[in-house]
């Protein structure tokens, strides 16, 4: 596995990459934010995720330090995902990735606007 690979060396950069190196992690991050979420509320606002590759995505971000998940022993079960400091602290740097390609992006004719999450990511500040 690539994520392995890169872990074997100290470098923060690939340690960093391989944190994030999914294309639905920095989507998951931005769409949690600073608040707690279940998993079916994550689910809907990422509408075009399967619900097996969510369940991947978060127990990586689990184990990478990302994201923490409480459990409540309650009928029916019931678990909510929030950022841990470390999650929080991305923020800001996928904010700024989003206006650098906001700044410098061509848009291609056959592009449709991203209603990813089903509506736009509010940015607050962190």
């Amino acid at each position: 596995m690539v994520k392995n690979e890169l872990m074997k060396y100290s470098c923060p950069l690939g340690k960093a990459m391989s944190a994030l190196g999914s294309k639905w992690k920095p989507i998951i991050v931005l769409v949690i934010k600073d608040r707690k979420l279940r998993f079916g509320e994550l689910a809907v606002r990422i509408n075009v995720i399967s619900r097996k590759v969510l369940t991947d995505q978060l127990r990586e971000m689990q184990s990478d330090g990302l994201v923490i998940r409480e459990e409540f022993k309650e009928l029916p079960p019931r678990v909510e995902y929030s950022l841990t400091e470390k999650g929080l602290a991305l923020l800001p740097i996928l904010y700024l990735l989003e206006e650098w390609e906001t700044k410098y992006h061509v848009k291609d004719l056959n592009e449709q606007d991203c209603n990813l999450v089903g509506k736009e990511i509010e940015k607050t500040v962190v």
